[in-house]
């Protein structure tokens, strides 16, 4: 009988391609729309899995792409512990769409949100957009906002002088500031700062709201550098916490789910961005 999934490759029945597959020869990428070439200068941003890709771009030869380096009378060990080279610049993980388009707004002055710098219970500041990125806080709010200017100059040129930036989905939930509706990585009073109602909201993000984000993040890179190319992942690593009032694997799932689907929507609307399925 003739039917349409006669002749088909073997990697589109689930049997061949993922069942009865040899130990370790599962590789669920068999197209791309582009190829990154050694000379390619290629960033990394977005949630904790985005470090996984970085190492494995340095152990294919090809170039990782760091704007933000440290002293490098540093060691190794110094270097990792304050958070260089992580990512290509220090943002820490930008865990949500949104948060990615206002580091953007934030870095070429569209966008300078109403807090500079959270005080900790132990004494001391953080970035509010980066509590985690410095192993002691600061020790004054000067200090803050002189490495936040620094860190904001390499992240023009991360979007200026890259040729691809892969940027890793990792979380739909977020809180948000009441007053200019900047968007934070962490809730307020975890690595900083402290939590009051009536001055943070909780969001999350649906399916409409991450497309819109990622659209306007594309529409803004693609301005000023014009041949930029994007890969999007969805980082496997469940949350945390949830802030909804249900069990947190059915809030993982949901998120995933759709960060999943808006990062396939995306793709198939320029021949530019690509989703590689980690």
């Amino acid at each position: 009988m003739i039917h349409p999934y006669r002749g088909l490759p073997s990697f589109q029945f689930w049997n061949s391609g993922v069942t009865h597959s040899a130990p370790g020869s599962l590789d669920p990428m068999v197209a791309a729309k582009f190829q990154i070439k050694p000379s390619d200068r290629v960033a990394t941003m977005g949630s904790c899995f985005a470090q996984h890709i970085s190492r494995h771009l340095l152990q294919r030869g090809l170039q990782y792409f760091v704007a933000e380096s440290g002293d490098p009378s540093l060691s190794t060990e110094k270097q990792i512990e304050r958070n260089y080279g992580v990512f290509s610049a220090r943002y820490g993980n930008v865990y949500t769409t949104r948060q990615a388009v206002q580091l953007f707004d934030r870095a070429f002055g569209l966008f300078n949100p109403l807090e500079t710098s959270w005080e900790t219970e132990a004494g001391g500041f953080v970035d509010p957009f980066r509590p985690q990125i410095e192993p002691t806080p600061w020790a004054t709010i000067e200090e803050v906002v002189k490495s936040r200017d620094e860190h904001l100059s390499s992240v023009r040129r991360v979007f200026l002088e890259s040729d691809i930036l892969v940027f890793t989905l990792g979380l739909t939930e977020a809180f948000v500031s009441a007053d200019d509706g900047a968007v934070y990585p962490v809730a307020p009073g975890v690595s900083g700062g402290s939590y009051a109602s009536d001055r943070y909201m909780f969001v999350n993000y649906g399916v409409d709201q991450i497309m819109r984000d990622l659209d306007e993040l594309i529409s803004k890179v693609r301005e000023i550098n014009p041949e930029l190319r994007f890969i999007l992942t969805v980082s496997p690593v469940p949350l945390i916490a949830t802030f909804e009032p249900r069990h947190v694997l059915v809030s993982t799932t949901i998120s995933k789910a759709t960060l999943r689907v808006a990062a396939n929507e995306i793709t198939k609307r320029y021949d530019f961005v690509e989703y590689f399925p980690s």
